[in-house]
């Protein structure tokens, strides 16, 4: 039942793939895998594909049609050709490339807006990495960090030593609302091979996406994180950031609102230089507290397994997913479900802030009551946690007792593993199991990554209190 954590943003994970490019991963995985939900669920990112992801328009292009996008792509190409940069993470004393994306200037004086998890690097290890830009000419210069938006994955980096003003991509006006279907083009270096524009369709934003996101009917791919996408006008409506991996043109980007906010705090900010883990701490720590509030206040829905009732999250918060009988297992009926809310942000070189619930329901009444505790144990037992440390946290702490928040008594486990460099910050496993009947129970489990310890423990007793049992009349 356990889930699989989520991995860092570079090498990515699952269905979601954010789009930094590093080169020498990149080379060894194939583009196959991605950052935030298992393929069968499909949880992250944006609902299943069931028609709305499907290209911009229903029936096929004429040749005359396909002309005039060719010719609109072409000229939006050269409107923003001279706006566009690379964004290159190099190692500081070896001078080789350890990712890459893309970016565009904003401001005469050379401000550029991309992706936190482009800028991540120069802000965590400033003393190891070094940023630079090329522009589509091949000019190349020096950039510095200014600032950073974590929660909503984006940095504004400022190019040092440029004697003449950048030109400069606008923005689209927020009162200007987007129309469904309105055609958007996304500009970009994938898969450091050059800089390219894709045609796409605006489809709204994404449904139960925690931070606003643009769903764009087009391709992004690796290399394009940070790059901007454009309306007809050539105005900037977003920032490139991820793609699905498990659907086709299921793309999104970063509304722009979020972009022109960062670059008014960082016109006037000085270069970030030092390792600015307290400023990631202190986003992280907002993140959570919006995190836990929207939990607490919205409440949990009940779903019925036989008599047992067990939490899970409200549709606006989490999609759920569940499967049936299994037969690998004959004389068990056993149930699951997994739920997972699109909270993840990008903490450096790996995510956090995910809200993860799964669930095991059995009922096996040919087991007999010792056959059934021993296979019901083992499936308590093989909950993997994390018992050893790595260089981002350290090894769990588990506390185990009985509770019985009401009519049923359950065996909770909890466990706390702390960040090492986001200093206040855990990561908390709840496992629950019912107690209450020979041959039936349900195995839960709750995983928050990235919580303060009090709320951690305000989500553990929500989550706790919230089991039932209801005898058949």
């Amino acid at each position: 039942m356990p889930f699989p954590l989520i991995r860092p943003l570079r090498l990515a994970t699952s269905s979601l793939v954010l789009l930094v490019c590093a080169l020498a991963a990149h080379a060894q995985n194939a583009p196959s895998t991605a950052t935030a939900s298992t393929p069968a669920p499909r949880p992250a990112g944006s609902s299943p594909v069931d028609g709305a992801a499907q290209t911009s328009a229903a029936a096929a292009p004429t040749a005359t049609d396909a002309a005039l996008l060719s010719r609109d792509a072409r000229r939006i190409y050269e409107l923003s050709r001279d706006k566009l940069v690379q964004i290159r993470t190099l190692l500081r004393n070896a001078g080789t490339q350890a990712s890459i994306g893309s970016g565009f200037f904003v401001s005469a004086d050379g401000l550029i807006v991309t992706n936190f998890h482009v800028a991540s690097q120069l802000a965590l290890e400033p003393e190891r990495y070094r940023g630079v830009y090329v522009t589509m000419e091949g000019q190349e210069g020096e950039v510095e960090l200014l600032a950073f938006d974590v929660q909503r994955d984006l940095a504004v980096l400022r190019a040092k030593g440029r004697t003449a003003a950048a030109p400069v991509l606008g923005f689209r006006p927020a009162d200007e609302a987007l129309a469904q279907g309105e055609r958007i083009y996304s500009l970009g270096n994938p898969l450091d091979i050059g800089f390219a524009v894709t045609e796409g369709t605006y489809n709204g934003l994404v449904k139960r996406s925690f931070y606003p996101r643009i769903f764009f009917g087009g391709t992004l791919n690796p290399g394009m994180s940070g790059g901007p996408a454009v309306d007809d006008a050539g105005r900037v409506l977003g920032v490139n950031v991820a793609k699905r991996l498990d659907g086709e043109q299921v793309s999104f980007l970063i509304p722009a609102e979020f972009a022109q906010a960062l670059v008014q705090r960082a016109a006037n900010a000085q270069p970030i230089t030092q390792a600015a883990y307290g400023e990631v701490t202190r986003q992280l720590v907002e993140h959570q507290q919006v995190l836990t509030d929207r939990f607490l206040k919205t409440p949990l829905r009940e779903q019925r397994h036989g008599s047992y009732r067990v939490p899970v999250p409200d549709d606006a918060l989490a999609r759920c997913w569940g499967s049936g009988r299994d037969p690998s297992f004959p004389g068990l009926n056993l149930e699951r479900t997994q739920c997972r809310a699109d909270s993840d942000v990008v903490a450096g070189d790996f995510n956090t802030g995910a809200v993860r619930l799964s669930y095991e329901a059995y009922n096996a009444p040919t087991l007999g009551a010792a056959r059934f505790a021993r296979m019901y144990s083992q499936s308590f037992a093989n909950e993997q946690l994390p018992t050893r440390g790595n260089r981002h946290q350290t090894a769990a702490e588990c506390t185990e007792r009985f509770v019985d928040p009401g009519s049923l008594p359950l065996r909770a486990v909890v466990c706390l593993s702390a960040y090492r460099k986001l200093t206040g910050l855990y990561n908390m496993t709840v496992l629950v199991t019912s107690v209450n009947q020979p041959t039936q129970g349900v195995l839960g489990r709750l995983d928050v990554q990235g919580v303060a310890f009090d709320n951690g423990m305000k989500l553990a007793g929500h989550y706790l209190k919230a089991f039932r049992w209801e005898a058949a009349p």
